[in-house]
């Protein structure tokens, strides 16, 4: 698996998360300031796709994730 690919599910399992901590409906629900952290992880994507630079991408090559192909 190569790092773009891990921080796509990285991102995604955040987002999924972040919506079941923050949205009252949930059985998980703790607080709506969770929908911040959604919010921050969009950002991030934005960003990334910008300026193609990822942190979290960076972070997971030297977890020995491979580099983009």
């Amino acid at each position: 698996m190569s790092s773009w690919q891990a921080v796509r599910i990285v991102a995604g399992f955040f987002i999924l998360l972040s919506l079941a901590l923050g949205i009252p409906g949930s059985p998980v629900f703790v607080n709506q300031w969770w929908l911040a952290f959604t919010a921050f992880v969009g950002i991030n994507l934005l960003q990334s796709g910008f300026t193609k630079w990822c942190l979290m991408e960076n972070i997971m090559r030297k977890l020995g994730f491979k580099a983009n192909i």
